[in-house]
């Protein structure tokens, strides 16, 4: 369905935080927008309601549907015997998932993918500071809230070009096709690749076969950036037509550490210190730089933009710092994320001690047949803790974890095992803080421990 005759649309699972960026970006665009979800958080409520789009009620009503909406858009965590899906359905009313979506939206632009393991937040995030730093028009998608951004989706009819983070995670509950596979892009992004998802991924190689069709996507005179220093990318997407598509291979930027700052090397704009750090990062930049380049971003322009960046929220997030100490929050919570994560920390502070808290959170990091993936991911740690509510395995009907099996599969004899929030946070606050470095990794919230308060107390 062309763009301009969708007059309606219905979201079904509205509240999600992409979808109900997707809503407010839709209706801006002067589109009529309604939606249901059987349950709503902040800030999606608020949000909603400011713009009038919050349903009147939780729940799923087919009744919705008796306008018959031009379009159905469906969220992943809706399930395939939604009420209001087999409604639109039996209309025969064109149902969409979010990345299908954003194609048709998006199909007169240039559009560029920046998928991975890890990463493509924070790839994502630099490519459109810099655009919006050199005043260039684009639209986005992107997974996160961004800072100097007001929404996680941008639509419009005059944006050339559009950014997506191109997940690999399942597109919607029917057609259960990874996102990244859906967004049909020219310019394509791998910065790594390390099994994650195991609910759906049943193994590794099936996991890195979505890659691998994601590379094949990529279409005559298109370009695939890819990160050179990993086996699994290697794998996946060595150049199989580099007479029909441009092959670019990418690795850690060229730098220094000196005091806790990184300082980049570059060839005309002579050294640049920014504010991101950890090899990751100097990746990420890498990446980033490449995409710029290949459409007119001289690298002059990106280096000066790079100077402001200052990273993703929740990707090595400074939470306070004093003279000898800094605490961090990062999003971290597959094994490659998190080893990653905290040698970035090690190497920027060196001589301090190290305590790094993980808290497994997802349904992959509590598995007890994916946990062995941990392994040495906390090794640069000088005080590894993971911390675990059970009540999560409970709610996921999983298998309790001990702190034997916990300590073997990190491989780790050092590590401290916490399963009581309030046990953890008075652990926290009892330690002496003087030339130590705290990094809290988490894609949850350590059961509600209050940031701001451990911050103060620690600083």
């Amino acid at each position: 369905m062309e763009k301009k005759e969708q007059q309606h649309i219905h979201l079904i699972a509205i509240g999600g935080s992409i979808m109900h960026n997707l809503a407010l970006a839709l209706h801006d665009k002067g589109l009529k927008i309604t939606g249901s979800d059987d349950e709503i958080f902040e800030p999606a409520k608020s949000r909603l309601a400011s713009a009038g789009l919050l349903p009147a009620q939780e729940g799923w009503f087919p009744e919705k549907l008796d306008t018959r909406p031009d379009a159905i858009i469906l969220g992943m965590h809706a399930r395939a015997d939604n009420p209001e899906l087999l409604k639109a359905q039996e209309l025969n009313i064109p149902v969409y998932s979010f990345p299908e979506f954003i194609y048709e939206q998006s199909k007169d632009k240039q559009r560029i993918v920046i998928g991975g393991s890890h990463g493509k937040t924070s790839i994502t995030s630099i490519i459109m500071h810099v655009l919006k730093q050199q005043n260039r028009l684009f639209d986005y998608a992107v997974g996160a809230q961004l800072e100097g951004f007001d929404r996680m989706v941008k639509l419009t009819d005059d944006a050339p070009v559009i950014i997506i983070e191109g997940d690999e995670y399942l597109s919607d509950p029917i057609k259960r096709v990874p996102k990244f596979h859906l967004y049909n892009h020219h310019i394509g992004v791998i910065s790594g690749i390390s099994w994650d998802h195991i609910n759906v991924f049943p193994d590794p190689k099936v996991y890195r076969d979505q890659f691998r069709i994601f590379a094949e996507m990529t279409p005559k005179a298109g370009t695939l950036i890819y990160n050179q220093d990993d086996e699994q990318v290697l794998l996946a997407a060595v150049p199989r037509n580099p007479a029909d598509i441009a092959y670019i291979g990418y690795g850690v930027h060229d730098h220094a550490i000196k005091n806790g700052k990184t300082i980049l090397h570059t060839k005309k704009e002579g050294d640049i210190e920014i504010q991101l750090f950890g090899e990751h990062n100097l990746r990420n930049i890498s990446a980033a730089k490449e995409v710029c380049k290949k459409i007119g971003i001289k690298a002059h322009d990106f280096y000066q933009a790079l100077r402001t960046f200052k990273g993703a929220a929740k990707r090595l997030e400074k939470l306070g710092e004093s003279n000898s100490t800094v605490l961090f929050r990062d999003f971290a919570h597959a094994p490659s994320k998190v080893k990653a994560t905290t040698e970035a920390v090690k190497a920027q502070y060196p001589e301090r001690r190290l305590v790094a808290c993980l808290e497994l959170h997802t349904f992959s990091s509590l598995n007890k047949s994916f946990i062995p993936q941990y392994a040495g991911a906390l090794a640069k740690a000088d005080d590894p803790i993971v911390y675990f509510n059970p009540k999560t395995l409970e709610h996921k009907r999983m298998e309790m974890l001990s702190e034997e099996e916990l300590k073997a599969a990190f491989q780790n004899p050092a590590l401290r095992v916490f399963t009581d929030s309030a046990a953890l946070e008075q652990h926290l606050l009892s330690q002496n803080w003087q030339h130590a470095s705290l990094l809290l990794m988490s894609s949850g919230n350590y059961n509600n421990i209050n940031m701001e308060a451990l911050t103060k107390a620690v600083l």
